[in-house]
């Protein structure tokens, strides 16, 4: 073939966001899992998916986890792990009665929400939750309280929201768009003065960090691809970042995912990933990547994080490096 009759590369360059992937709560969630199965062996039952990733949730089936919705589906005397994104204060309370032996794989900062709104509630306070109907944070978080917690989705919901009281406070997704977040919080400041705000921000360093990373990458490149699964909130919300500066951008659970339709024309291709994906994928994307025409894959500069969270009391070990 002589080099006019050549196909076109469709992609020159791969920049790679810092920080992508896996952050330490979901790291920590995984080995919980991992590290049940070696100690009592299968079947380990883990309510809701560890995380949301299809790839994790399928390598962890394949060595013996079982993952159930419904409690009734656990057996007498097994071992039960709760998923990193937490669970309702009754569920948890149902599962101690039905005497399984359980590991909590909630993620601390999301367990520091869950914290903070039962020692609120005992002082008198009411809570608006900013967040996603649906999502099981929302429903471990909101679940904490019989009662005296209202979501809301949007700016608009503000408007919708009727306390009983005037000592009212505020928490959030940890997962949630930080620019979404800070524009419905100004429409509660608006509406509710008084209302109190968590002393840190309840959205999580991990996904603060993606977010920023796609907001300094995403004007740079043509299209962004974004690893991770479709119930992922914060891969979700990477994609958005990248769309609202401008860019192209598609997510993909996979490198079988990608469409090289998407490159015509745009030959700078970036990639991050949510925090629920494993570079195992990341590192198939680009790799695919290349077939299409990359000569070139550069990491760009950001925050190195460095954070570890500890494993529950029972599964011991120094932990994964």
């Amino acid at each position: 073939m002589n080099a006019a009759a050549k196909p076109p590369s469709r992609v020159h360059e791969v920049l790679l966001a810092e920080p992508r992937g896996f952050c330490a709560g979901v790291d920590r969630a995984i080995e919980i899992v991992e590290r049940a199965l070696q100690q009592f062996g299968r079947p380990i039952y883990v309510r809701h998916e560890i995380v949301h990733n299809t790839y994790v949730v399928n390598d962890l089936k394949a060595k013996g986890a079982i993952f159930i919705e419904d409690l009734d589906e656990v057996p007498a005397g097994a071992t039960l792990i709760f998923s990193a994104h937490g669970v309702s204060k009754a569920l948890r309370d149902e599962a101690a009665r039905r005497g399984f032996r359980i590991f909590d794989a909630t993620c601390p900062l999301v367990s520091k929400v869950h914290i903070e709104v039962a020692k609120l509630a005992r002082e008198g306070f009411e809570f608006i939750m900013i967040g996603h109907k649906g999502h099981p944070e929302v429903e471990g978080t909101m679940g904490q309280l019989q009662e005296g917690i209202y979501l809301v989705e949007s700016v608009q919901d503000v408007a919708s929201v009727r306390p009983r009281g005037e000592r009212i406070a505020v928490v959030t997704q940890t997962t949630l768009s930080v620019d979404d977040a800070a524009a419905i919080l100004a429409a509660v400041k608006l509406r509710f003065p008084q209302v109190r705000e968590p002393k840190k921000q309840d959205i999580c360093y991990a996904t603060q960090n993606r977010q920023d990373a796609v907001k300094l990458m995403a004007p740079t490149v043509d299209v962004v691809i974004v690893v991770g699964s479709r119930t992922s909130s914060n891969s979700n919300r990477l994609r958005e970042v990248a769309e609202r500066l401008g860019t192209a951008a598609h997510m993909v659970d996979s490198a079988g995912d990608l469409d090289p339709a998407w490159f015509e024309g745009r030959p700078r291709v970036g990639v991050t990933a949510g925090a629920s994906a494993p570079d195992i994928l990341v590192q198939q994307v680009i790799e695919r990547l290349r077939e299409l025409g990359a000569a070139s894959v550069r990491k760009l500069d950001g925050v190195q994080e460095h954070v570890r969270f500890p494993l529950p009391r029972g599964l011991g070990g120094a932990g994964r490096v």
